[in-house]
């Protein structure tokens, strides 16, 4: 008969136990110097050798010639411990033993000595399981146990057994499992079935086992089955309802771009096709979360608005237990996207196109020239004209000039340099310590569905001068300058609403600040002052007053927190 792979290659023997290696040290080493408990418990997710780890532990403390604290596999009590017929390891499921009743007969068993083995063990699976009575009934055996006895309980949920249980156990936490070894251990046991397998489909299992060996296994034993030869990625993908890796793009694609009718349609077709949408939403979250991992780490680019990225996968995370747990989850994953869609892809589009309107008109640079002599007026004039032109002949046309980010960030930076000018002009300590201060009110609001991934980018900035109108602020890479300035009048919104106040913000990279810095110092040195600028009149960064703040699209982001005089 075919035995299951996690059957087959269940660990007999501490050296064969994947992931758990500070564990299987301590259960070594109380076994070399004969110290060990006479209870134990073990908690952690499934499928991480909890109960694997209770019957080598059990053959172990009962081998006579054990070394280096593991069983030598050949004495006689180490033959008799495997055999089915052991009457001195006992295995007792807490599921379906879970009453009074049950553990009063194992109360009245104890007391008999061992058969053959030195030690007799009790292993208790799922013990969360037990009654409150069965619990209390269990309570002062476990304390006090005869000598030649050993209580080994495991659980998943150690949350859901009583404290006076847990105080008088020695226990002990198994980790989830790294990918890693994980799919180091599914190698090896292709190569002993000789199992044909591309590297990836062992990585994906990895992936999907969620750190469970049992789980990985079951899944390599599966794909065995269904795979015709080779098991390939499609095989992996067909037979666990996921999607590949294209089909993830292009629905992240139409999620990001805020194309509504796509990514339901997409979502239709892949519950009509039996794909697993759970599946589906917690590729969406590792996909997003790989980007923002190579962003961060690597500097790759990347071709979707970060704070938006952290704001959906923070969303699809804080709501995946609802998602399991729903009645209908497709609807539900629906109704989630198409929230995200029109609370941020929706109103950031609105707003750029805001801020696009607003620039195209403002042709006001003639001031630029006190903050850099280098800079040519008259040349700029020409070149925006131009692109004034170019643009309204595009309005008139279509709305695609509404894609372009490299035209408003070129304008963006020019009002950058106004403000740095401006602050500096009127620095002020009291007022950068007071605004420093201030931003601790953002920690308060970092996991809020509205406005947490706003205050999460003030949160990362550095707070490098301000005056009494304006606040400089600085980030270490460029690409983040140019998602915030992107988001400039929201990030502004929000922390005007929360701290009371009425600043503008210059938004530059941490070496531009250091450049800005060396400047003023010589400036002050040489007896000179900064002259303050006129800025542009761009309307959609002037803070507004009294109900004028509120605007429709900020009464959208805040919701709650704004209120109305």
């Amino acid at each position: 008969m075919y035995q299951a792979l996690y059957r087959k290659y269940r660990p007999k023997n501490f050296d064969n136990v994947v992931g758990q290696d500070s564990l299987v040290k301590t259960l070594k080493n109380s076994i070399i110097n004969q110290s060990f408990c006479h209870a134990y418990m073990f908690f952690g997710p499934r499928g991480t050798g909890k109960t694997t780890l209770s019957k080598i532990f059990a053959r172990s403390v009962n081998c006579l010639n054990s070394i280096d604290g593991m069983a030598c596999g050949k004495c006689h009590n180490c033959l008799y411990s495997f055999e089915k017929e052991c009457v001195d390891i006992i295995e007792i499921d807490a599921a379906s033993n879970n009453g009074v009743d049950e553990i009063r007969e194992l109360k009245n068993k104890i007391s008999l000595v061992p058969a053959q083995l030195n030690y007799k063990v009790y292993i208790i699976d799922e013990v969360h399981m037990l009654s409150l009575g069965a619990f209390n009934a269990l309570l002062k055996t476990l304390e006090e146990p005869p000598e030649h006895v050993i209580f080994i309980l495991a659980t998943t949920d150690p949350q859901k057994v009583p404290e006076t249980i847990i105080s008088r156990c020695q226990c002990f936490s198994l980790n989830r499992i790294s990918e890693n070894k994980i799919v180091d251990r599914l190698k090896y046991i292709c190569n002993e079935e000789a199992i044909d397998v591309d590297d990836n489909v062992l990585k994906e299992i990895a992936l999907a086992s969620e750190g469970g060996m049992r789980d990985a296994l079951g899944m390599l034993d599966k794909l065995h089955s269904f795979a015709n030869g080779k098991i390939t990625i499609n095989d992996f993908v067909e037979l666990n309802g996921f999607i590949t890796q294209n089909d993830l793009k292009i629905l992240v694609d139409n999620i990001m771009s805020g194309n509504c009718s796509e990514v339901l349609n997409l979502i239709s077709s892949y519950n009509d096709s039996g794909k697993n949408i759970i599946q589906i939403i917690n590729q969406v979250m590792l996909f997003l979360r790989n980007l923002l991992i190579n962003y961060y780490i690597s500097n790759d680019e990347c071709k979707y608005n970060v704070l938006n990225i952290i704001q959906l996968v923070n969303l699809i995370n804080e709501k995946m237990f609802d998602i399991k747990k729903s009645d209908n989850p497709t609807i539900y994953i629906e109704m989630l996207l198409l929230k995200f869609i029109n609370d941020f892809i929706i109103v950031e589009k609105n707003i750029s196109r805001e801020i696009k309107d607003v620039l195209i008109n403002d042709k006001n640079l003639s001031n630029i020239n006190n903050f850099n002599n280098n800079y040519d007026v008259e040349k700029e004039k020409k070149m925006l004209d131009c692109e004034v032109k170019q643009e309204i002949k595009n309005l008139k046309n279509e709305d695609s000039c509404f894609s372009n980010d490299e035209l408003i960030l070129e304008k963006l930076y020019n009002v950058m340099k106004i403000r740095v000018n401006n602050t500096l002009a009127f620095a002020d300590k009291k007022e950068l310590n007071k605004i420093v201060d201030s931003m601790n009110i953002f920690n308060e609001h970092t996991f809020d569905n509205d406005i947490g991934y706003i205050s999460c980018a003030l949160l990362d900035a550095k707070v490098r001068a301000a005056s009494v109108d304006n606040i400089i602020i600085s980030y270490e890479h460029e690409s983040i300058v140019k998602q915030n300035l992107l988001n400039l009048e929201i990030i502004t919104s929000v922390y005007n609403k929360l701290t009371n106040s009425n600043f503008k913000f210059a938004i530059i990279t941490d070496e531009q600040w250091e450049s800005e810095r060396k400047n003023y110092i010589n400036t002050i040195k040489e007896g000179k002052k900064y002259e303050f600028i006129e800025e542009p009149s761009i309307k959609l960064f002037e803070a507004e007053k009294e109900n004028d703040i509120i605007s429709s699209s900020a009464i959208e982001l805040f919701g709650d927190i704004v209120e109305m005089d």
